[in-house]
């Protein structure tokens, strides 16, 4: 049922900052970065039992590797489209190589770990 709601705000908000964007273009950027907002705590709170669920099930050492880049992911995305939204798609796109480089830092020990095991594995 949640997902009506936010389905609902997403078109409400769409639409205000539509008709607003003549008049007023910074309010109307600044009414869909705050619906962007509203919708990601919305999914937020829906996405913790999730997480939990994931931390059961991927109890091993490169676990939160795994979370922290969904994180980044997550994150950098919904920004990079509430900066393109606001009309800086320069800013998005910098925003997403960010994630990216982030992701490479963050994941950088589980690619010594498969180095490791290729290795082990030639010899």
């Amino acid at each position: 049922m949640e997902i009506i709601e936010i389905a609902l705000t997403a078109l409400a908000a769409g639409f205000c900052a539509l008709s607003l964007k003549k008049y007023a273009p910074e309010t109307a950027a600044v009414m869909a970065v705050a619906a962007g907002v509203m919708i990601f705590t919305a999914v937020l709170s829906q996405f913790s039992p999730v997480a939990e669920q994931i931390r059961l099930l991927t109890s091993g050492e490169y676990a939160p590797i795994l979370l922290k880049t969904i994180g980044i992911c997550v994150i950098c995305q919904f920004t990079a489209d509430a900066c393109r939204d606001a009309g800086q798609s320069s800013l998005g796109a910098k925003v997403e190589f960010a994630a990216k480089v982030s992701v490479l830092v963050t994941a950088l020990p589980l690619f010594g770990k498969i180095l490791e095991t290729a290795k082990e594995l030639m010899q």
